[in-house]
């Protein structure tokens, strides 16, 4: 039987500053089936707006909780950012 492995994944959010998108957000992450292995969050320079980076874990389609996430109201761009050579978050 073939084994599945988990793919780390980041991504780069855009999001209007709102108490809850960041519940909103991890919400969507845990129901896709998604782990979170590392998370920041700031505040933008024109205070509207927040950039969330996250690193994430899962068997699944990355492009599956993507698209999830755009759909969200407050989110304004999901961006999944390319692999590089940085060390992995632990999951």
């Amino acid at each position: 039987m073939m084994q599945l492995t988990s793919s780390q994944h980041q991504l780069a959010i855009q999001a209007r500053f709102r108490p809850e998108v960041l519940e909103r957000v991890l919400r969507v992450i845990r129901h896709r089936g998604f782990q979170v292995c590392a998370m920041n969050m700031a505040q933008t320079l024109d205070s509207d707006s927040v950039s969330i980076e996250l690193t994430v874990s899962s068997q699944r389609p990355i492009n599956l909780l993507s698209s999830q996430l755009n759909k969200l109201m407050d989110v304004a761009s999901v961006e999944i950012q390319p692999q590089t050579a940085r060390k992995q978050a632990v999951c």
